[in-house]
């Protein structure tokens, strides 16, 4: 993908693509790490924490294009 015709148009658009659902992946990621840490503060059971680490795991766990 990276490499001398990257900025042909086709090429150009799935690294652009790729760089995006990367971004969103982690940010979601990030957000639900979040989540989990405020509910372990305010001491919430550890099933409502789990469920934010196990919503992480599955983010991780998505089929993800292999050209990417």
């Amino acid at each position: 993908m990276y490499g001398p015709d990257c900025t042909m148009p086709d090429n150009f658009a799935a690294i652009a693509l790729a760089r995006a659902y990367g971004e969103t992946l982690a940010l979601r990621e990030f957000a639900l790490g979040i989540e989990g840490l405020q509910r372990f503060v305010q001491g919430e059971p550890l099933r409502r924490v789990h469920e934010c680490v196990f919503g992480v795991l599955a983010l991780e766990s998505e089929p993800v294009d292999p050209r990417l």
